[in-house]
């Protein structure tokens, strides 16, 4: 059962049709979480005000406010709750755009919620470890590139002193190109490594988190010195900057 703090994770399931917020809760229930239902702005802001959720599984297309314009705003307000976006099938626009705007992953409608389920177990894995006070840590490492100060243990980065808010994709892709100087990756194994899934050909989806990263450490992210391009291969990340 998924547990954080001896209770059970509390899911958002956000979508307009009633029908699939009534599977998803039943499913998820089963699977152990604790399901809040919502459908839509609305009663997630009511919600958002007075719960606080571990992850919101959000439907893109909604009347009203939609799912790009709820995550985008989410993301301007710093909140950093994982999103997983459900999107119509085959719409790749829309998954790089919800990926752009800050969501942690996507899923296209038609879909077995086993597969859901599978999505929300690895974005709930990248979280970091609740903090016990005067308790050992394995993972407080802090790197430091630069102007930035990446703490893996507080899933921080920072850069000058100044907070840069990531969202729980984003800290999963930097914590595992950190973790690999200078060491190219391929898009394959930075999807096993940061998503805990396979890398599907044509999915632009890791390369839009990459891009979104540069934005946040790169001077000009067309000329990426941190976060490099290896050309037939993937990525690296490179700690002084050099090429």
């Amino acid at each position: 059962m998924p547990q954080q703090n001896n209770r059970a994770d509390k899911i958002l399931i956000l979508d307009d049709d009633a029908r699939i917020r009534d599977l998803l809760r039943r499913y998820l229930t089963q699977e152990g979480f604790e399901v809040i239902l919502a459908e839509d702005s609305k009663a997630l802001n009511r919600i958002m005000m007075r719960d606080a959720v571990d992850l919101i599984v959000l439907d893109l297309m909604m009347p009203g406010e939609d799912g790009l314009s709820i995550c985008r705003r989410l993301r301007a307000a710093n909140d950093r709750t994982p999103i997983i976006m459900l999107t119509a099938k085959g719409e790749d626009v829309d998954r790089i755009v919800g990926l752009e705007v800050g969501a942690d992953d996507y899923l296209a409608k038609p879909f077995n919620p086993r597969e859901l389920l599978a999505r929300i177990h690895a974005v709930l894995r990248r979280r970091p470890a609740i903090e016990v006070p005067g308790a050992p840590s394995s993972d407080q490492e802090l790197v430091k590139f630069g102007p930035f100060s990446f703490d893996m243990g507080l899933r921080t980065l920072h850069k000058n002193g100044e907070e840069l808010p990531l969202t729980t994709g984003e800290f999963a892709m930097l914590k595992t190109l950190v973790r690999h100087p200078r060491q190219p990756l391929s898009r394959e194994k930075l999807a096993q490594m940061a998503r805990g899934r396979e890398f599907e050909p044509f999915d632009r989806s890791l390369d839009v988190q990459v891009s979104r990263l540069r934005k946040l450490v790169e001077v000009d992210a067309a000329v990426p010195r941190y976060i490099q391009t290896v050309w037939g291969v993937g990525y690296v990340f490179v700690p002084d900057g050099t090429n």
